[in-house]
């Protein structure tokens, strides 16, 4: 397309003989609205390969989630099970205990005696009921990040505008990203009251882990803070991350949501992770803006209608 847009300007001086000036404005008006066109077209493409990218991740992340779902389930089953089977022998073991003072001066007696010992059965007593219980925190816990993947890519449900809450959207989130944050940040929830919102949820989780990791990533102190805000303002409710991070130069605040526009270092980043974000909530008809300040940090505030508005 620019090679067409291209000739149809490099000619039209040429054919200043047989054309009028107005001919000749006209022509090189449609040949820069060609050029823009081509620009949007290619931004389009781009945006909607890294849409399909993700959607191939969730996709992938959902299919791995209900897979590890099944084992988790029995294994949990089953852990319930074995607790109750410990109780059993725990007091079986219990009643036996009582009973050895009658056999004392017996050779069952001493039997019993080094048994005892050579098993460390107190020791036993206590280390069991404690490695039953780490072992099911572990496995709840993989339950949570399962569920969380899950809550994240929505894959399972309908690609369909629903009413959503965002702060459980947030939440499961900042568990999948966790890896990412928690060794440079710590994470303060300063959550308002707002309704559940008219929505794509996966796709607003996408723009809020793009922001929460850009967060993590502007950190340049040994450990920083990021704050995640929510309120309302009439039919609108917003989302702000704040990080207290490095900050956006002033020449860059104005680019930062082109695509492939990118601050950092070659291979750490595609610069598509914004521009991105911004594509969701203009979808969303919100807006995002962002405030920030070098050397003190940057705020990203996603603004969202309740309902959207009504049209023809």
């Amino acid at each position: 397309m620019n090679t067409i847009s291209n000739s149809v300007a490099s000619t039209a001086p040429d054919m200043g003989d047989n054309l009028t000036g107005d001919q000749v404005k006209e022509l090189l008006r449609a040949n820069e609205e060609l050029k823009q066109l081509n620009a949007r077209l290619s931004d389009a493409q781009d945006k909607l390969m890294q849409s399909e990218k993700l959607a191939s991740i969730g996709q992938l992340a959902a299919g791995v989630a209900h897979e590890i779902n099944n084992p988790i389930g029995f294994i949990f089953s089953n852990f319930g099970t074995l607790e109750r089977y410990l109780d059993d022998l725990f007091q079986m073991l219990s009643a036996y205990e009582q009973a050895e003072p009658a056999l004392a001066g017996t050779p069952v007696a001493a039997q019993l005696k080094a048994l005892r010992e050579k098993v460390e059965l107190d020791f036993l007593k206590e280390d069991i009921p404690t490695l039953m219980n780490e072992s099911k925190d572990g496995i709840t816990r993989v339950r949570n990040i399962v569920q969380n993947l899950k809550d994240f890519s929505r894959v399972d449900t309908s690609q369909e505008w629903v009413l959503a809450d965002l702060h459980h959207g947030i939440s499961s989130t900042l568990n999948i990203v966790n890896n990412e944050i928690k060794y440079k940040a710590d994470v303060v929830k300063e959550f308002g009251e707002i309704p559940d919102i008219e929505c794509l949820p996966s796709e607003l989780n996408q723009v809020f882990m793009n922001l929460l990791v850009n967060a993590a990533h502007s950190i340049q102190a040994e450990r920083g803070l990021i704050t995640i805000r929510t309120g309302t303002e009439g039919d609108t409710v917003w989302v702000d991350v704040e990080d207290n991070g490095g900050g956006i130069a002033k020449e860059n605040l104005g680019r930062i949501f082109d695509p492939f526009f990118t601050t950092k270092a070659v291979g750490k980043g595609t610069g598509l992770g914004l521009s991105l974000s911004y594509g969701i909530v203009k979808k969303h008809f919100g807006q995002i803006d962002v405030f920030s300040e070098v050397g003190v940090g940057t705020r990203f505030r996603v603004s969202l209608p309740v309902q959207h508005p009504n049209e023809d």
